[in-house]
């Protein structure tokens, strides 16, 4: 019998085995605690980060509890850069270490009073003054490296977009469909192409209005790219009188009426732009409310026929820049990809309040502008996983600024085989113009 094994151990043996196939996998145990190793490296960068949430200290604390609402958000910045800080209940037991509370400056915390704090104690437009100031200092240091052709706009080029952020079912208040369980609310965002970060946003129902939460966070002196879902006039009107220009995308039954045909240029020809023309846009019941200057210019797709790109536009820039700068577009698209996908400002809500989640989504703006700010380049994918493996300890700060350096010489490389193509296809239309008038 001395050789036999009771149930009782074989039921233990059964689960060690569980835990230690568990842990060669790498996977995190449901008890697994946070601990001082995979939070704090990198403190000479965290604290530098944190710095800038000193004005959130006058934020008044929860009830008779020493919690500020910078250390919460300092909290949710070792959220977004440690995958293992991956709840609210792992954001409660960092408050257990003690390098985190000396850098945070925060107490040991309960996980009830995290939550209520978020929820009912601290507001998010409190944060915004802090985006601002980050912001700032990204758009001063982008000046120098901005591209060439964004300096001979008539305004700093701004993208502008909303995304979907999907809300679980029990987040009653985020109901915008009244005969489904879909719950959720969209993030109205203006992006700034020069600085590669996001210049104004604000989180409205599901349903929101895109050309009116444009009007409402209008800006002089910038260059609006709008998609088809932008298409009021007289929100263009608006951003014509606010001394700002926009380029915008109509659809194809817009109606208008010509004013002049405007002379296309061997270079809009180039760009396959096959009309520019001054008009008068809208029909007799939307008549009258743009009544800018505009020019609707079209571009033809070779490889769609049928599927021509109409463009509005109030600035005197050439067929072919309105056409270029419409393409940039696309950049607001790449950072919501960014920022939902990568960043991971929307993959758990780590609050189920509304001011809760906006607080998160604020935070997860702040964490990207402040990569940004410290790189000196937009993020990516490869220098973000370089980014967390230094925090987590994995990796060392010459390994990060390496992983920077190859990711601006490679944006290096992208910009001169862009600028190199430019020139050839200047050169063949230079060649083009010169062989007709030999002709």
């Amino acid at each position: 019998m001395s050789g036999t094994k009771t149930g009782r151990e074989k039921k233990l043996t059964r689960r060690e085995r569980k835990a230690n196939a568990r842990q060669a996998s790498g996977k995190k145990t449901r008890r697994e605690r946070i601990d001082e190793t995979n939070v704090t490296q990198g403190q000479k960068i965290l604290r530098k980060f944190f710095s800038v949430l000193e004005p959130l200290r006058h934020v008044p604390a929860h009830g008779n509890r020493e919690f500020f609402f910078d250390q919460y958000v300092g909290l949710l910045l070792i959220h977004f850069y440690n995958p293992m800080v991956s709840s609210l209940r792992a954001m409660q037991e960092a408050t257990d270490i003690e390098s985190i509370q000396e850098i945070i400056g925060v107490p040991k915390m309960s996980l009830g009073a995290m939550s209520e704090s978020a929820a009912k104690v601290f507001r998010a437009e409190d944060l915004l003054p802090i985006i601002e100031n980050v912001s700032g200092q990204v758009l001063e240091a982008s000046k120098a490296y901005s591209p060439k052709q964004f300096k001979e706009l008539p305004g700093m080029p701004v993208a502008v977009d909303g995304t979907f952020l999907k809300c679980l079912p029990k987040m009653v208040w985020a109901v915008f469909r009244k005969k489904t369980d879909n719950r959720g609310v969209r993030l109205q965002l203006q992006y700034d192409l020069a600085g590669n970060l996001p210049r104004a946003f604000e989180i409205t129902a599901a349903n929101g209005s895109e050309p009116a939460s444009l009007k409402k966070l209008l800006q002089p002196g910038l260059l609006y790219l709008c998609d088809r879902g932008y298409i009021d006039y007289a929100m263009y009107q608006a951003v014509h009188e606010g001394g700002s220009f926009f380029v915008g995308r109509l659809k194809s039954d817009n109606a208008y009426e010509v004013v002049e045909d405007l002379p296309l240029s061997p270079k809009d020809r180039d760009a396959n732009v096959v009309a520019d023309q001054v008009v008068a846009m809208g029909s007799k019941p939307t008549r009258g409310r743009l009544k800018a200057r505009v020019r609707r210019v079209v571009i033809r797709l070779p490889d769609k026929p049928g599927h021509d790109i109409v463009l509005l536009t109030n600035t005197d820039l050439s067929a072919e820049m309105v056409a270029m700068m419409y393409r940039y577009r696309w950049q607001v698209e790449l950072f919501f990809k960014w920022f939902k996908c990568i960043l991971g400002g929307c993959k758990h809500w780590l609050s189920h309040s509304e001011t809760g989640l906006t607080i998160q989504v604020y935070a997860a703006l702040l964490a990207s502008m402040l990569l940004t700010l410290w790189t000196g380049c937009k993020p990516n994918l490869s220098t973000f996983r370089m980014f967390q493996w230094y925090l987590m300890g994995w990796a060392s700060e010459q390994n990060v600024q390496d992983a920077i350096r190859r990711h601006q010489a490679e944006q290096a490389r992208k910009a001169a085989k862009k600028a190199e193509n430019e020139a050839k296809k200047q050169a063949e239309a230079a060649a083009k113009a010169a062989e007709k008038l030999a002709q």
